[in-house]
C-alpha cells in the first residue's frame, strides 16, 4: 500500500492535538495557460577543503562519488583558510633566492574534485591570500600539521603592497599552474605542474566582509588587479565577486562595486555571488525550527530581491549566484567556539528540513530570475560544521540534503517555464513547470507534521518522487500519484510528474 493511500503521519517532533484544526488542507490550482516567468536557474552546491575529502580518509570515495553522480554544473570548489597548508600555495615570503611554492598537500584534492567535475562547469576559489601578503604586528603562526584546524590564519586589514600586484601575480600563478602545466616564479624559475584544466569560472576571495573586512573601494580596486592579472594567463576566464556573508548588512558594497564606473576599463563582471544560513538560538529545538528557518529565508528572499533592484539599475548583465545556502546549528557554532566541546547530534528529521528549505529557495528564486542557487556544503563534520553537510559523516553516504538537491537537478532546469500556482497555504510551498519532459510540479511541506495537498488535475495519476524525514537517507522514493490528492509526510520535497 502507498503512502498515498494510506494516512499515516510520519512526525519528527510532538504537534499538539489539534494543531490544525483551523487550517484547511491545501487544494493548489495552477493556470497552465498562463506563462509567470523562464526560469534561469541551476541548483548546484559547493565542495569545501577539508581533511575528510582527502585521499584516504573515510569520507573520500563516498564523497566523490556522489559528486561525480550528481552531475552538478557551476561547482564552487574553496580552499580556505582554516587549513593553510591545503589552501595556501605559497606560505612563505620569498627572500635569500628561494621560494615556498608546494602544492603537495593541495594537489589532491584538487584532482579529485576535477576528475568529478569533468564535463560540468566549476567555479574555483583559492579563497585565502597568503599571510605574509598582510601588515601584522608579527607574523602569522600556523600548525605544522597540514591537517589541523586553524581559525586565525587571516589576520590583518592592511595589504603591504597597495597595488595589489603582488597578491594579483600570485593568483595568477595559481591559475598557470591548473591550466597551463605551470608558472615562472617571482626569481624567473619554472614549476612544472603537468595540468590542463579549463577552469570557466573564479571566484575572488570569499565572504570579504568577514576575512580583512574590505572596504567597497578597496575590494573593487583589488578584484581588478587580479582579474587583469589573470585573465593574462586565460582571456577567456570569468569571475564571479563580492560574496557577502551578510548582504542585507552590505548595501553599499553592491553599490559601489556594480558601478562600472568604479572599475578599469575592460574588467569584466560576471556574477556577483552572497550567501544565506539560517540560524537558531540555543533554547529553540526542531519543533521552532521549522518555522525560524522559512521565516529567516523569507527575509533572504527579500534581501535578494534589493540586490537584484541594484544591480539590474547599475550593471543588469551582471549574473547572481547564491552560492552558500544552509543552516548552521547552534551546536556547530559551540564547537568552534570552544575547542574540545563535542556537539550534539543533530535531530532526527533535521536534513530533511534544511533540504525542504533549500527547495523552498529553489522555488523563490527561480521566480526572481537568479542564475544559480547553491547548496552548502557538500562534507562537513564535527569540527567543520556537521549540520551544513550533504554526507553523512557516519557512514559517507549521502544524507537528505543531498537528495533533495539531486532531486532538483535531476527535474528542473534552466529555460523552464514557470507556472506559480494558488492555494499553497501557510505551511506548503509549490510551483508548477513545464519542462523538456513535461509538466512537473515541486511541492515542499514545511512542517514536521503530515498534511494532504489537492494538486491540479494534470497531476493525477501521475508518477511521484520524494524525499522526506521518513525517507532519512535513502535516494528519493518513487510512486504513484492516487487521484489528484498526495500525502506530504513531515519536511517532504516531491516533483509529481504529469501522467
Amino acid at each position: 500500500m502507498t503512502k498515498w493511500i494510506l494516512a499515516a503521519a510520519m512526525a519528527v517532533v510532538s504537534v499538539r492535538a489539534g494543531a490544525q484544526e483551523f487550517n484547511t488542507p491545501p487544494d493548489i490550482k495552477v493556470n497552465w495557460k498562463k506563462v509567470n516567468s523562464v526560469s534561469k536557474t541551476t541548483p548546484t552546491l559547493q565542495v569545501v577543503v577539508n581533511p575528510m575529502i582527502l585521499r584516504g580518509s573515510k569520507m573520500h570515495d563516498g564523497t566523490f562519488r556522489a559528486l561525480h553522480d550528481l552531475g552538478a554544473d557551476y561547482v564552487r570548489y574553496v580552499p580556505w583558510l582554516p587549513y593553510p597548508w591545503q589552501a595556501v600555495a605559497e606560505l612563505k615570503e620569498p627572500k635569500d633566492g628561494k621560494t615556498s611554492w608546494d602544492f603537495t598537500n593541495i594537489d589532491p584534492a584538487m584532482e579529485d574534485f576535477m576528475k568529478a567535475t569533468d564535463g560540468h562547469s566549476v567555479c574555483i576559489n583559492f579563497s585565502t591570500i597568503p599571510a605574509w601578503m598582510w601588515k601584522t604586528p608579527k607574523p602569522v603562526e600556523y600548525p605544522a600539521d597540514p591537517n589541523q584546524v586553524f581559525w586565525k590564519y587571516t589576520q590583518g586589514t592592511v595589504m603591504r603592497d597597495p597595488t595589489y600586484k603582488e597578491a594579483a601575480e600570485y593568483f595568477a600563478r595559481l591559475l598557470g599552474w591548473y591550466e597551463k602545466g605551470g608558472f615562472k616564479d617571482e626569481l624567473g624559475k619554472w614549476h612544472e605542474s603537468g595540468h590542463h584544466y579549463k577552469i570557466a569560472y573564479w571566484e575572488v576571495l570569499n565572504e570579504i566582509d568577514l576575512e580583512h573586512h574590505w572596504s567597497p573601494e578597496e575590494y573593487t580596486k583589488f578584484y581588478d588587479a587580479l582579474v587583469m592579472a589573470m585573465r593574462a594567463v586565460d582571456p577567456e576566464i570569468k569571475f564571479m565577486a563580492i560574496s557577502l556573508a551578510n548582504p542585507s548588512a552590505n548595501p553599499e558594497m553592491f553599490e559601489y562595486f556594480l558601478n562600472p564606473a568604479h572599475h578599469r576599463a575592460g574588467v569584466p563582471i560576471d556574477f556577483i555571488t552572497y550567501h544565506f544560513y539560517a540560524k537558531h538560538t540555543g533554547h529553540e529545538g526542531i519543533e521552532n525550527w521549522q518555522y525560524g528557518f522559512f521565516d529567516q529565508a523569507q527575509g533572504f528572499v527579500h534581501t535578494v530581491g534589493y540586490v537584484e533592484a541594484i544591480r539590474k539599475r547599475l550593471n543588469p548583465s551582471v549574473k547572481t549566484d547564491l552560492n552558500e545556502l544552509g543552516v548552521i546549528l547552534n551546536e556547530d557554532s559551540l564547537e568552534n567556539a570552544h575547542p574540545g566541546y563535542v556537539g550534539k547530534l543533530e535531530p532526527e528529521g533535521y536534513f530533511a528540513l534544511a533540504g525542504a528549505m533549500y527547495a523552498h529557495l529553489y522555488i523563490e528564486f527561480a521566480r526572481k530570475g537568479i542564475d544559480v542557487v547553491g547548496e552548502s556544503q557538500l562534507v562537513g563534520y564535527p569540527s567543520q560544521y556537521p549540520s551544513v553537510t550533504m554526507i553523512d559523516h557516519h557512514n559517507s553516504e549521502p544524507n537528505a540534503r543531498y537528495w533533495v538537491l539531486k532531486l532538483l537537478h535531476d527535474n528542473f532546469a534552466s529555460g523552464d517555464k514557470l507556472f506559480t500556482p494558488s492555494g499553497t497555504g501557510n505551511d506548503v510551498s509549490a510551483e508548477g513547470f513545464e519542462t523538456r519532459q513535461g509538466k512537473k510540479m515541486l511541492v515542499v511541506n514545511r512542517r514536521s507534521f503530515a498534511t494532504d495537498v489537492t494538486l491540479p488535475v494534470e497531476m493525477a495519476e501521475g508518477k511521484v518522487s520524494y524525499v522526506s524525514a521518513g525517507t532519512g537517507d535513502k535516494a528519493p522514493v518513487e510512486g504513484k500519484m492516487n487521484g489528484r490528492v498526495i500525502h506530504l509526510e513531515a519536511f517532504e520535497t516531491a516533483v509529481v510528474s504529469a501522467k
